[in-house]
C-alpha cells in the first residue's frame, strides 16, 4: 500500500527499518543518518518539497512503512516523471510489496495522471536498480556521462523509460506476476516477472 509519507506517521518505522543499514544510502542523495531525529527531520523536508511528491510504503499486513519513493521531475505539460529516491529497508527488499509498490506507482502515472513516459534514473554504478529498472519493464535509453556531481563524486547517470503505448502490455505482465495463483504456499514466485514477459 502506498500513503502520502508522513514525518510524525512513518519516521519511526521507518528508522527501525532501517538503522543500521548505512549501505541503504550509498547510492542515494542524503543520509546516512546519526539519529532519528535527524532522519525524522529528513522526511519533513522530504513530505514538504514542492518538486517531488514522496509516498511511504506499507506493505498490507505490516501495518507499518518499510520504505519510501517517489515522483519527481514531474513535468505535467509533457506528460513526464521520473520514480526516484527509492529507499527499501532490507525487510522489503525482494518482496512481493516492493513490486506491487513500484506497480501501482507506475499505474497511477499511466491510468491517472494519463502522462506519456514515466522515468527511472539511477547512478550507473548502481547495479541493482539497473536491473531493477530492467525487471519492472522499463527500457535503458542510455548514459549521460557526468551528469551530476553526488556526495562529492561525479555520477554518470543511467536512463531507462516506460511509454504510455508499452504500458498496457506491462501492466499485464505486473497483473499476471501478482496473481495469488503464481506463488506457491510459502510465498515463493513460480514464474518471474522475465518469465510472464
Amino acid at each position: 500500500m502506498l500513503e502520502s509519507l508522513d514525518a510524525e506517521r512513518h519516521a519511526a518505522s521507518l528508522w527501525n527499518a532501517i538503522r543500521g543499514h548505512d549501505q541503504l544510502w550509498t547510492w542515494m542523495p542524503d543520509g546516512p543518518f546519526a539519529t532519528e531525529a535527524a532522519f525524522r527531520q529528513s522526511l519533513a523536508q522530504k513530505q514538504a518539497a514542492a518538486d517531488a511528491v514522496f509516498l511511504a510504503i506499507v506493505p498490507i499486513g505490516a501495518g507499518a512503512a518499510a520504505g519510501y519513493a517517489s515522483y519527481m521531475r514531474i513535468d505535467a505539460r509533457n506528460g513526464v516523471v521520473e520514480v526516484g529516491n527509492i529507499l527499501l529497508s532490507p525487510a522489503l527488499q525482494h518482496t512481493t510489496a516492493a513490486t506491487e509498490a513500484m506497480f501501482l506507482m507506475a499505474r497511477h502515472v499511466f491510468e491517472d495522471l494519463g502522462y506519456r513516459r514515466y522515468e527511472w534514473k539511477c547512478n550507473a554504478l548502481n547495479e541493482p536498480s539497473r536491473r531493477a529498472a530492467l525487471r519492472l519493464g522499463f527500457s535503458f535509453e542510455g548514459l549521460f556521462r557526468q551528469h551530476m556531481v553526488v556526495k562529492n563524486q561525479n555520477r554518470d547517470t543511467a536512463w531507462f523509460s516506460m511509454l504510455d503505448r508499452e504500458w498496457p502490455a506491462r501492466k499485464r505482465v505486473f497483473e499476471a506476476w501478482l496473481d495469488p495463483a503464481n506463488f506457491s504456499a510459502d510465498d515463493r514466485q513460480l514464474r518471474s516477472l522475465g518469465d510472464l514477459r
